[in-house]
């Protein structure tokens, strides 16, 4: 009885750890959930709390299991002696070498709480920006997903009942509805019955024209991912990324306003200056301007300057290598490129409501064409019909 008992809290025990792994695995850790982590911890530490009773509490009210887990493995190796930057590079997947390198340096220059804050602030902007393009971009593939609901249903179901009805009076059918037509008989699946003796030779090569075109569309994309793994093919269209109207703008911009704010709090919590260029390279997000990173950090090394690397690169814009100059210039890089970079934010901002401004009324136009096709399609053999009354 006793082993039965302990066999099956073993049982038990195993498939506890099971849906606990499970759980851990299924969750990630958010810039928010970072950010509202390192605003609770610099504020317990900032008032005195010590660092293992801060870990209890952030881990007590955690609802992350990624970061929870985290967070005990963290407090586990603290308590042992470890520093608390050395034990958060252990979890990359909660904390990224921007913040280990940042609450690195405020461990050795004593200004943890501090570190912590900017952090906090770093992050809840990247979150912030995040949102907002989330937020733009609701709008449109909301209205789109609609609309191509709207135009499926119309084009499959709606237009051969209007096509069937000319086609008994004997009006002969418009070219452009006979192509929404053919459109109709392409979309329509084999359980759905096409009662229109002529559509019998397209329906016979409908299944052949629809298997290739998936496999062409499948090799196309499969061809493009590839390709983007390589180094090449990854800087070839994050250039084209850069130059792509509207968007373009948006993703410089937005890629100048995390540059600057990464770099200027680097600097400023006393991370050396090279080991910043790699991290903000590294959290770039664009090759192209990872590129001008890596061009920059040499050129630091052999005595250039940053605003002479980007400026010979030219992947930042004029008014942001301007800065950076006076701020070297000044000796306060570090306060010039937080500047720079709430500059940058504040244009991203205006830069995404320009964007959903401007998406509305395409996203109007774009509806209204479908719809206005399929009425179209629909009105046209009325006259043919209107004619043979006459």
């Amino acid at each position: 009885m006793a082993n039965a008992a302990r066999k099956k809290e073993s049982q038990g025990f195993d498939l506890n750890n099971i849906g606990e792994a499970i759980t851990v695995a299924l969750s990630s850790v958010t810039v928010k959930d970072k950010a509202i982590f390192s605003r609770q911890f610099a504020a317990m530490f900032n008032a005195g709390v010590g660092m293992l009773r801060c870990l209890s509490v952030l881990n007590d009210q955690c609802s992350n299991p990624r970061l929870k887990k985290a967070l005990t493995q963290i407090r586990g190796e603290v308590e042992e002696g470890g520093s608390l930057a050395t034990a958060m590079e252990k979890h990359p997947s909660c904390f990224d070498k921007l913040y280990t390198s940042m609450v690195a340096a405020g461990e050795v220059g004593g200004v943890l709480d501090e570190v912590l804050n900017r952090l906090a602030m770093l992050l809840e902007k990247s979150a912030k920006i995040q949102n907002e393009l989330k937020s733009a971009m609701a709008y449109p593939q909301t209205v789109g997903g609609i609309a191509v609901v709207i135009f499926l249903g119309m084009t499959i179901f709606l237009l051969p009942i209007f096509a069937g009805i000319f086609k008994q009076l004997g009006a002969e059918l418009p070219m452009f509805t006979q192509i929404m037509m053919n459109i109709s008989y392409f979309l329509r699946g084999p359980t759905l019955p096409v009662e229109d003796p002529e559509a019998e030779s397209w329906l016979e090569l409908r299944n052949y024209y629809i298997v290739v075109f998936v496999g062409i569309l499948i090799g196309i994309v499969f061809l493009i991912m590839q390709y983007y793994k390589t180094p090449a093919g990854r800087y070839q269209i994050d250039a084209i990324m850069l130059k792509l109207p509207i968007f373009g703008d948006l993703i410089e911009k937005t890629a100048v306003a995390n540059f600057c704010n990464v770099f200027g709090t680097l600097t400023r919590s006393g991370v050396p200056i090279l080991n910043s260029m790699e991290i903000v390279r590294d959290t770039a997000g664009n090759s192209v301007i990872a590129a001008a990173i890596e061009y920059a950090k040499e050129q630091i090394q052999s005595g250039g300057s940053i605003s002479e690397a980007f400026r010979e690169k030219g992947v930042m814009p004029v008014l942001a290598v301007q800065m950076m100059s006076i701020g070297e210039e000044t000796g306060e890089l570090d306060q010039m490129l937080i500047k720079v970079g709430q500059f940058y934010e504040d244009e991203v901002e205006q830069a995404i409501k320009a964007l959903t401004s401007m998406l509305e009324p395409l996203m109007i136009v774009v509806i209204g064409g479908m719809v206005g096709s399929i009425l179209l399609s629909m009105y046209l053999p009325m006259f043919a019909v209107m004619d043979q009354i006459k």
